[in-house]
C-alpha cells in the first residue's frame, strides 16, 4: 500500500511522557472521527482537534510508493545519530494507514517508534511506545499500552474505568479551547484540579505550543 502523510518534520516532542525529547513527527491523512474540515466540527465525534491533517500538502508531506521510502524520508530529516532516533506517528489516526511493513522499515532504520492514536482502532505491540488519547463519543478498543492520555474536560468520558485499563501512564491534558484563552486557562484550572484530587493521573501540558514549536 502507499501512504498519505500530511507532513514530516524534526523537532521536540511536546506533549506526554517523552515530552522535550527529540522527534520525527510523521502526521498523516485522515481521521476516522472527523473529516477535517470546519464544515463538518459540529457533527463529528471528535470536535476539539486542534491539527491540521486535510491533504498532503504539509512540510515533508506527500504520498509514499512504499514503507521503505517512508522510512527512509523519515531517517533523512533525523540528520543524527542513529542510535538515538525517535518517530512519533501521529495524525488525524495513523492506524488507518500504519501496518506491519512500515513498523519494521521504521525499525530497519534504528527509530524507536511511538504512536499517538485515538484507540478505536488496534495497536500492534511491535510498536515500542503506545500512547492513546480516548475520546468520549467513540469506542476504544485499545485498552492497553505504556501512555492513556485524556483530554480535559470531555463530556462523557468514563475516566473510572480508564484506571482499569492496562496503561503504565495515566495523563490529563487541558483542552485547548482553540482561540479563547480564558477557556482554555479555566480547562487548565479544572485540569490541575482533577490531578490533585485523583493522584493516579499526572498533568500533561502541550508544550510545543508554550515553546512556538511546530
Amino acid at each position: 500500500m502507499s501512504y498519505a502523510v500530511k507532513e514530516m518534520f524534526l523537532t521536540l516532542q511536546g506533549e506526554g511522557v517523552h515530552a522535550g525529547r527529540r522527534a520525527v513527527f510523521v502526521r498523516f491523512a485522515g481521521c476516522n472521527l472527523w473529516s477535517g474540515l470546519e464544515r463538518d466540527r459540529s457533527s463529528a465525534i471528535c470536535q476539539f482537534c486542534d491539527t491540521d491533517f486535510v491533504g498532503m500538502d504539509g512540510e515533508g508531506g506527500g504520498r509514499f510508493a512504499t514503507a521503505s521510502d517512508l522510512a527512509a524520508a523519515a531517517a533523512e530529516k533525523w540528520d543524527g545519530d542513529r542510535d538515538r532516533r525517535f518517530v512519533v506517528l501521529t495524525g488525524g489516526e495513523p492506524m488507518l494507514q500504519v501496518d506491519g511493513l512500515l513498523i519494521d522499515a521504521l525499525h530497519a532504520q534504528g527509530f524507536f517508534i511511538a504512536i499517538e492514536s485515538n484507540g478505536t482502532l488496534s495497536v500492534p505491540r511491535t510498536i515500542d511506545w503506545i500512547c492513546i488519547s480516548p475520546k468520549a463519543q467513540s469506542e476504544t478498543v485499545q485498552r492497553s499500552g505504556d501512555e492513556l492520555k485524556l483530554v480535559w474536560p470531555q463530556e462523557d468520558s468514563d475516566w473510572q474505568a480508564m484506571e482499569g485499563w492496562n496503561f503504565d501512564n495515566l495523563l490529563l491534558q487541558p483542552k485547548d479551547a482553540i482561540g479563547d484563552p480564558d477557556a482554555s486557562q479555566a480547562h487548565l484550572a479544572e485540569a490541575i484540579g482533577f490531578v490533585q484530587a485523583h493522584p493516579k493521573w499526572r498533568l500533561s501540558l502541550q508544550h510545543h505550543k508554550i515553546l512556538g514549536l511546530a
